[in-house]
Order: C-alpha cells, then structure tokens, then sequence
C-alpha cells in the first residue's frame, strides 16, 4: 500500500530539530482572550457613555428602535457569504468591534476634534459642520476599516476575494449603525420629551424615519468600499506589495468620501438630503448589489470549472462539481443530510461544501500564478477534509444532483450535470501529483 509523503517541515526548523515553543503572547488562547477583553472593555465604556447622553429611558427607546434592522443587515451579508460561508467567529468579531471598539474610537475622536477645532477657531457652527463632513468620515471609516483588516491579516486562509471583504465591512458597519443609532434616536426621544413631541411630528419618529427606514444601508454601503478594496487585494499575488496596500487603501478613501458627501447633504439646504439620496445614495447600493451578486454568480462558476479536475482524479464523484456549484443543490444536499442524519450530518455536509469551495479557489488561484508556498500542504489538507466527511456529504450531494441536473453521458456511464467530455481542457494542466506544484510561477 502506497503512503503519503510527510508533509513539508516548518520553514524555520532545521532539518532533525524541533520547534521551539511560542511565547506566551503568540499563544492562541492569549490573544482570544486580549480582544474578548479589548472588546468587552469597549462595550461597557459605550454603553456608559450612550447611556450618560441619552439617560436610561432614552437608551432603552433607541436600543429598541435600533435593533429593528439589524437582523435584516446582517441576513443580507450572510446570504452574500453563503458560496463560503466563513466561520462565525469572525462575523462576530466584526459585528462586535463596529457596535464596540469602532463606536467608542468615533465618539471619543470625533467629540475631542470638534471641541479642539471650536476653540482654536471660536466658531462653534463651524467646528460642528466642519466636524460632520471631514473629521468623522476620516474617523469612523478608519475606525471600521481597522476590523477588516485584522481579518486580512490573521484570517488570511478565510479572506479569499471581494465577497469576503464585503461580508465583513458590512458586519462590521452593521454593528457601528447600531450603536449610533440608539445614540440619535435616544437623544431625539430626550428632545421631545423635553418639547412635548409625540406621534408623527416627533423628533423621534423623524429620526427613525431618516435612519432606519430610509437609509439603514448608509453606513455598510460606504464600508463596503473598503471591503472591496481588500478583497480585490486578496486577489493579488503575493508579489503584487504595491497593488495590495493600494487598492485597500482605495477603498478606504472612496467610503470617506462617500460618508462626506452624505453627511454634507444636510449643509445643501433644504433639498439637499433629497438630492444626494436620489442622485448617489441609491445609484450606489444599485452598483453595488450588481457587482456583489454578479461575483457570488462568478464564484459559483468557479466551482463548477475547478473541482472536475479532481472528480477525474477520484477525490470527487462526477456529479459532485455541478452540485457544488450550485446554491439550490447545497441547500437541497443539507436538508438531505439533515432528514437521513440529523443535524451532525447536515453540519459534515455544509462542511464539505465549504472545504470544496475553498479547494476551487486555491486552484483557481494556482492556475493564475497568485498560489502561496503553501499551495501543496493547503491542498492536500482540503482534500482531507472532503475524504473524512464524503460518509455524509456524497449521498447528499448526489441526492440534490439528481433533483437539479439534467443526466448526461460520462465515460462508459451517466453523471449527472455538465461535465466536460475530455479533461483537462486546453490551456488547463491536469490534476498535479502531490508534492507538486505545476502552478508556481
């Protein structure tokens, strides 16, 4: 019997030797518990602070008309992340350092230059509408932006393209709206408690209006930008150091200048807010809900074009490609698995997915030329993954291909979905040995 070849040792360790322990702060369960802290430090100094402006009843009233599209929001971006669907930590990590660290960053910055900028100037209005349109754009948006790019950094293996980056911007600006929200809409419950406004004409139910009706997609529209920015730099190779600090940076500059611009329409008179509503608001979330669907489209492709390599290989059965590829078979795989096996064979097969989906991009990565070192280990390690779940994933997947695709000739037998009469296709290398990386460039 064949055995596999050991994987690569350690680019550091010397041959024979043994890797050294980490130090204590390198250690995983040290740095989860540093930004637990970090982030439940800053939630409790927001809630002290929100509560301190808007008073308890206040807080309570903003809190409960807040809330209300959240879930929406953060089901939307879900749904956008479904092709891969990333591990919930880090949605929760993005959620949480909007609604905590990025709020407290914003309100501190912003509150400290608006009151520097009035006493250098002696120009309160000013400093206010100076305040709106420059200092918190610049402040709020890099405040978000700093969630991505942690998940960049040291999430490198679950931030794969631009859908990644856009999940977690809109996580992440999810969050912040909602702080900020309770923040306006306590502070106008206290103004018409004070004034005596109730129903309609309120100033509670104008902001309500304003904030959660008409524009709740306002702060993860312009984060969205950034978020684009790193997945488009995701994209690159890893030689490509120019193209990946720039199209980041990109993004950010775009979402402040989008924030300015949406923050100044309130300085255009009195159609102003209208304008730039109808004229960029709308336009914009239309562009982009175009390019983030149009993407998932192509992503899905991808998976339908990369894995038949390894269905040819014996890895995958033939109608796994197609059934992989296609969101209505994945769910339809899932509640196969869910009625036969409960919910652990439901996870092994939503698992699968997952690691089949991240394989068709390593390839696809591979094949441009933009596939790390790693590309061998990572590849192997994926394939492993499917092998210790196919128990439960391939009768599922196979279930969905015959209720989806149409059965077409294959070899000597049937499979079912377009499968391509010879592999590989010109221009496409075949399945590589492993321990072989025929894409490195």
């Amino acid at each position: 019997m064949a055995s596999s070849p050991p994987y690569p040792p350690y680019p550091g360790a010397a041959p024979g030797s043994t890797l050294r322990h980490p130090h204590w702060w390198q250690r995983p369960a040290v740095r989860y518990g540093a930004m637990v802290a970090l982030l439940g430090l800053s939630g409790l100094v927001i809630l002290a602070l929100v509560r301190e402006q808007t008073g308890t009843q206040g807080f309570l009233v903003g809190l409960g008309l807040a809330v209300l599209p959240v879930p929406l929001l953060l089901a939307a971006f879900r749904w956008l992340g479904r092709v891969e669907p990333g591990p919930w930590r880090n949605l929760l990590f993005a959620f949480a350092w909007g609604a905590c660290a990025a709020a407290l960053i914003a309100i501190v910055a912003n509150s400290f230059a608006t009151r520097w900028i009035a006493t250098a100037t002696a120009d309160p209005a000013g400093a206010d509408t100076l305040g709106a349109t420059v200092i918190a754009p610049v402040v709020e948006e890099t405040a978000k932006a700093a969630a991505v790019l942690l998940l960049f950094l040291f999430r490198r293996r679950d931030f794969h393209g631009i859908l990644d980056g856009v999940v977690a911007a809109g996580f992440t600006a999810t969050g912040f709206a909602f702080t900020e929200n309770i923040l306006y809409l306590g502070n106008a419950f206290g103004t018409d408690q004070l004034t005596g406004g109730s129903g309609i004409a309120s100033v509670t139910a104008a902001t309500f209006f304003v904030r959660i009706v008409m524009s709740p997609f306002a702060h993860p529209l312009f984060t969205v930008l950034t978020g684009i920015g790193f997945g488009a730099a995701a994209l690159a190779a890893d030689r490509q150091r120019v193209r990946r600090v720039l199209l980041p940076l990109a993004g950010l500059l775009l979402a402040m200048g989008m924030h300015a611009l949406w923050n100044g329409s309130a300085t255009l008179g009195q159609f102003g807010f209208i304008a730039v509503y109808g004229a960029f608001m709308v336009p914009t979330f239309g562009l982009l809900t175009w390019l983030v669907v149009w993407t998932r489209q192509r992503e899905l492709r991808t998976v339908r074009t990369e894995l038949p390599a390894y269905a040819v290989a014996g890895w995958l059965r033939p109608s796994e490609p197609f059934a992989l590829g296609s969101m209505r078979a994945r769910r339809l795989a899932r509640k196969f698995a869910r009625e036969r096996g409960g919910r652990p064979a439901a996870r092994a097969v939503a698992q699968y997915e997952a690691y089949a989906t991240q394989l068709a991009f390593l390839r696809h990565r591979g094949r441009a030329g933009k596939a790390g070192a790693d590309f061998v280990t990572r590849e192997r390690e994926l394939l492993l993954e499917l092998w210790h779940r196919r128990a439960a994933a391939r009768p599922a997947l196979e279930h969905a291909a015959r209720l989806t695709a149409p059965r077409v000739p294959y070899g000597a037998g049937w499979a079912y979905g377009p499968v391509p009469a010879a592999w590989p296709p010109q221009g496409q290398p075949p399945y590589p040995a492993y321990g072989e990386n025929p894409y490195r460039r």
